[in-house]
């Protein structure tokens, strides 16, 4: 029995309370608290048991302090925007009480998201008596924990690490993003990355790609390479890794039209002067795009996101591929969310439940892979995100 603080009250969020509303014996209570508390109150009254709302200003450290010392939760979900995630782990250090988060920190002036700045602050969670737990989401979160177990149960060495990620979902709009438009155009629009031989190479955005066939009538699809947070944690945790790479599909549609507002300058960053005053312009677009959360009752189709490894175990090359693949529709029947968000919410709560049963618990700052993965695993299976393990061929992702 334990009470959680949920920040934030987007599309992911929604998933969120109502995954851990379904479970009253872990979250026994649960407050929703974002910057417009309209949002969190529409939440709660589409769950089937009462919780309590809040506003704060998830960039007011002062203010979220106030708030979390009067609820007194036990944990705080971070499920705001990547730019606030420090904000939140300061007033979780003030206010001595644990945090996750489903994404890690990223300026907001910049277009780049690493670990360093929340590994920053190891010494200072472990000081404090009090628990992080970063990338609790689908990838990063749930590609971790792959890599985990398929370390612990079916290889002595990893050798080739490939995340692929496909959403094979149609929500049937010219243009839209599945999640934040901000974040994601910021993701897909930077330099890929990936890791060799000790190194980070880099490619220009979206050049590499190849044709993957997807299990569950999913198909051939093209994959591109980007670069994904997960890798800089996996590719540490886990020395063995020679090379690892990061996959995700694109519709020649959502490319195109990417396309035509990075060249006429929709997809900057930079602030420019209009009618007398500043605006980002990818801001402006994201305002102008469907909210992802409206997406939900539209979209038809299947996700897939896996790890395919390539390794040794007992002195024999193995080739395994572990993935779960997900419904919009039937996502959006249980929480009223597409698959996108539902993939990201589950492993959310299920890290939540992780963390308050005490089975991954340790002062400091914590990547999912550092912890067992089998009680995380069997969690999947339970909880809405079932995984499928099988063998297959080498040479599939070759070269």
């Amino acid at each position: 029995m334990a009470k959680v603080l949920i920040i934030g009250a987007g599309g992911v969020s929604n998933v969120v309370v109502h995954k851990c509303a379904q479970l009253p014996e872990v979250f026994s209570e649960i407050v929703l608290a974002s910057r417009t508390e309209s949002k969190c109150k529409a939440i709660a009254e589409s769950l089937s048991r009462p919780i309590k709302t809040a506003q704060v200003d998830a960039d007011n450290v002062p203010e979220l302090v106030a708030l979390i010392k009067a609820e007194q939760p036990d944990l705080v979900i971070n499920v705001a925007l990547p730019y606030q995630d420090l904000h939140i782990m300061d007033a979780c250090l003030e206010a001595g009480v644990d945090y996750l988060d489903t994404a890690n920190y990223e300026p907001l002036d910049t277009a780049k998201f690493e670990y360093s700045w929340q590994w920053a602050y190891q010494d200072k969670f472990k000081n404090a008596g009090i628990t992080a737990l970063l990338g609790s989401g689908f990838d990063p979160g749930v590609t971790n924990v792959y890599t985990a177990y398929l370390k612990k149960h079916h290889f002595d060495e990893i050798h080739y690490l490939d995340i692929i990620d496909c959403n094979a979902g149609d929500h049937g709009k010219p243009f839209a993003t599945n999640f934040n438009p901000e974040i994601n155009i910021r993701e897909v629009t930077a330099n890929g990355r990936y890791w060799e031989n000790g190194e980070w190479v880099e490619t220009a955005p979206l050049s590499v790609n190849r044709v993957f066939d997807f299990p569950a009538d999913i198909g051939p699809k093209k994959i591109y390479m980007m670069y994904h947070e997960e890798l800089e944690s996996i590719v540490k945790h886990f020395p063995d890794i020679k090379r690892a790479r990061f996959w995700m599909t694109f519709s020649d549609n959502y490319l195109k039209h990417l396309e035509v507002l990075g060249n006429v300058g929709m997809t900057s960053i930079e602030p420019v002067m209009f009618e007398g005053r500043e605006i980002v312009p990818l801001q402006f677009l994201k305002a102008l795009l469907p909210d992802p959360a409206s997406l939900g009752p539209l979209t038809k189709g299947k996700t897939c996101i896996g790890c395919l490894a390539q390794g040794v175990k007992d002195g024999k090359p193995k080739t395994m591929f572990v993935y779960n693949v997900c419904d919009h529709q039937e996502c959006y029947r249980e929480v009223k969310s597409q698959a996108i968000s539902y993939t990201t919410g589950v492993p959310a709560m299920i890290g939540a439940k992780m963390m308050l049963e005490g089975k991954w618990k340790k002062p400091g700052v914590w990547n999912m892979e550092q912890y067992d993965p089998d009680p995380f695993m069997d969690d999947l299976n339970k909880y809405g995100l079932p995984w499928e393990l099988v063998e297959i061929d080498a040479s599939v992702m070759e070269g």
